[in-house]
């Protein structure tokens, strides 16, 4: 079981961990337009799930910008998707503020179906752990990052590393 911390405290996380080797769970998510997205709408690519609490924290800003730089070296065949319980429009508005355009952010809000199929959801909160998931053309889970403590950062370096890797 995932032992995750946020401001110090103990959190408990709602649905199950994700493993490596593990066929990626299917999910239903807002993008900011309000159309539903799934696993299915990326198949056939590499894609790296960057999970957030809030875009509107430094550390998530920093997270999601980061993931925007990478995208370029990573090719047109990577997806990279950031997920947080920000609200769409929210979301479409912090991006635009941050030039961010090579990311694509989604909404869990409605329902939680990616934090409880990813392990993610916060039960005290209603946010998303930190964490970052990367999944190959295959739907197959090649790559696992629950941040134990919500407020740092993630291995940004090994997130990229497992993206090239699941590429070949």
């Amino acid at each position: 079981m995932v032992q995750v911390k946020f401001k110090q405290n103990p959190i408990t996380l709602l649905g199950k961990e994700v493993k490596v080797g593990d066929l990626a769970p299917n999910f239903t998510v807002l993008a900011n337009d309000l159309s539903s997205v799934t696993l299915q709408d990326s198949k056939g690519k590499t894609r790296l799930f960057s999970v957030v609490p809030s875009l509107d924290t430094g550390t998530c800003d920093a997270q999601t910008r980061k993931f925007n730089e990478s995208a370029a070296e990573l090719g047109d065949d990577v997806v990279i998707l950031t997920i947080s319980n920000d609200l769409p429009f929210a979301q479409k508005r912090w991006c635009a503020a941050a030039g961010i355009d090579a990311v694509q952010t989604l909404s869990d809000h409605r329902d939680l179906s990616f934090g409880e199929a990813y392990g993610v959801a916060i039960k005290e909160l209603r946010l998303l752990a930190r964490a970052v998931f990367v999944v190959d053309s295959n739907d197959k889970v090649t790559y696992v990052e629950y941040v134990s403590e919500a407020t740092e950062h993630p291995d940004y370096e090994k997130a990229i590393e497992a993206v090239k890797a699941a590429q070949k």
